[in-house]
């Protein structure tokens, strides 16, 4: 209003001067109208410079409002991907970009498609300049080690991250804020994978007929989908779960659905026991598996020591019965996965592993005797991250609801590898059984160092903290100590006696270990078909005692 009136004023004390020298005094050749009009259309001319200038400046600083509303990101890697994502960013418009981040010295105080490039040292400075809660993580190409020491650069600053997925995970193309996730366990606890060796990878599955038991379980569904890559003819998979085969039988279908009718592999669901004798011999004799990969198996310690007899029936009869149909079919490749838990067993699940490795050596030492070209063996590794059952989704689902995160013990360890890494190893390994049969060797996956549960903890909490859920919510997580269950061990093995001998493949190694001949071994098999469930503990007695008293007997 002040700037109105002072305009009015000069136009006042403006118009009578003007008035006077035209109007009033007059030039000759001039109209003396002029004196009254030019003051006229001045005061209408700036009235509406006026009008616009207040428009465009009242849309600017709205807009530079609006914009500073919008939450500030910062991104790590100023490299093709980082640039790419700001851009996506920019159209967007649901965020915005305040500098780059990025670890080399030549960028720093630069500009890249106007927006500056910062060395990491100062990332403290611009969260607080800046009220950033987002750090993006745009370095899809970085060695895992490396990618682990920016996450912790990262964490410590109590910000919260997203990453892009690795370059093999990322779609074709442009990359887009959509393909931005949150940061998970994985990308703490995974290790740089290790290329496959192409020969392995064919070896048993190409143009064969391949048998998953278990396909709906968390390594079964993984294996099903790299199988389903390699070239098979036909895949089986087997499950009792009708859920569990339905969805990786639909995710199948997904994932081929680009491949022509001469390149899909025809795919078949049994939805079937691998105690129900009568089913296994239908689907073995049916489709006559030249490969099949067992993972068929309860593995959740604590259920199955209090279910002893359907654990130890599923997870020893169970591999005994897809072993002998295998074999009575001319199966050339058999795989039982198994566990760190099968060795020096302290669990109805370990022991109950234990003996299924146990019935495969007796199996494949029998051999001669029985004129099969079959070839068996196993695979043992460790705890998978994010495996159904497994420590990690207990974890998160606990951090959800604001703790406690319960631990069973402060210095109880794991082994831990992904899922992927564990199927891709676990085919691999099919590949280098031996061509003669006359042993079931063991072949164990490197599965790095061991975890401690309780770092695993502190770990999630930060990770899950820094996005808004665990001491920067203002809700603090706490860990509390359960004690080991039963059955429970504080740390796992992988190796029952003989030092493990390298193969081709530099993460995955051998152990022929020492094993029963048949005739002590089917006895066993015999006894448990007996069992009844009002002998839990009975059971459960004489698995322990048989178990870890053959398991490390000599050679004979």
């Amino acid at each position: 209003m002040q700037t109105v009136m002072a305009a009015l004023r000069a136009m006042a004390v403006y118009t009578i001067v003007y008035s006077a020298i035209f109007t009033v005094y007059g030039f000759s050749l001039v109209p003396r109208t002029i004196g009254l009009l030019q003051p006229l259309l001045l005061l209408i001319s700036l009235a509406f410079v006026r009008i616009l200038a207040s428009q465009v400046l009242g849309e600017h600083i709205a807009s530079s409002k609006e914009l500073e509303a919008v939450p500030a990101v910062l991104i790590y890697g100023a490299g093709n991907s980082g640039q790419q994502l700001a851009a996506s960013i920019r159209a967007s418009g649901q965020s915005r970009v305040v500098g780059f981040l990025d670890d080399n010295v030549n960028l720093h105080k630069a500009q890249i498609a106007g927006i500056p490039v910062h060395g990491p040292h100062d990332l403290e400075r611009l969260v607080k300049s800046h009220s950033i809660n987002d750090v993006l993580l745009a370095m899809p190409q970085l060695p895992r080690s490396k990618r682990n020491e920016v996450i912790k650069l990262l964490s410590d600053s109590r910000v919260a991250i997203r990453t892009l997925p690795s370059l093999s995970d990322l779609a074709q193309g442009k990359i887009t804020e959509r393909d931005l996730r949150e940061l998970d366990i994985e990308d703490l606890l995974g290790r740089d994978p290790v290329p496959p060796i192409p020969e392995l990878l064919g070896k048993t599955i190409k143009d064969r007929v391949v048998l998953i038991t278990g396909a709906g379980g968390s390594i079964g569904s993984e294996l099903c989908r790299q199988i389903a890559l390699l070239s098979p003819r036909h895949i089986i998979m087997f499950d009792i779960s009708e859920y569990a085969l339905y969805t990786v039988s639909s995710e199948l279908e997904l994932l081929l659905a680009n491949l022509t009718r001469e390149e899909k592999p025809t795919l078949s669901s049994v939805l079937a026991n691998v105690l129900d004798i009568n089913a296994i011999d239908r689907c073995f004799f049916q489709f006559r598996p030249d490969t099949v990969f067992h993972a068929a198996a309860y593995k959740h310690v604590p259920l199955v020591q209090a279910n002893a007899l359907i654990g130890i029936c599923n997870n020893v009869l169970g591999t005994y019965r897809c072993a002998k149909a295998a074999i009575a079919c001319g199966t050339e490749n058999f795989i039982l996965i198994s566990t760190d838990k099968a060795v020096r067993p302290t669990s109805v699940m370990g022991a109950s592993k234990r003996l299924a490795e146990m019935v495969l050596q007796a199996l494949a030492n029998e051999r001669p005797n029985t004129n099969s070209c079959t070839r068996l063996g196993m695979v043992r590794f460790g705890n998978v991250l994010d495996s159904s059952g497994s420590v990690v989704p207990k974890f998160r689902e606990q951090i959800k609801k604001g703790g406690p995160v319960t631990v069973t013990h402060p210095e109880v360890t794991r082994y831990f590898m992904t899922i992927p890494e564990a199927a891709c190893l676990v085919i691999q390994a099919a590949g280098m059984l031996d061509a003669d049969g006359k042993h079931a060797p063991v072949y164990l996956l490197d599965m790095g160092e061991p975890v401690k549960i309780l770092d695993l903890a502190y770990k999630m909490i930060q990770l899950h903290g820094s996005q808004g859920i665990g001491v920067q919510g203002k809700q603090e997580i706490k860990i509390t100590f359960s004690g080991l269950r039963p059955g429970e061990k504080l740390y796992e093995e992988l190796l029952i006696s003989a030092d493990p001998q390298p193969t081709v493949h530099r993460k995955i190694f051998r152990a022929d270990e020492s094993y029963l001949p048949w005739k002590d071994i089917e006895p066993m098999l015999s006894q448990i078909e007996q069992f009844n469930l009002s002998e839990e503990q009975t059971i459960i007695n004489w698995l322990m005692t048989n178990v870890q008293q053959y398991s490390n007997i000599a050679k004979t």
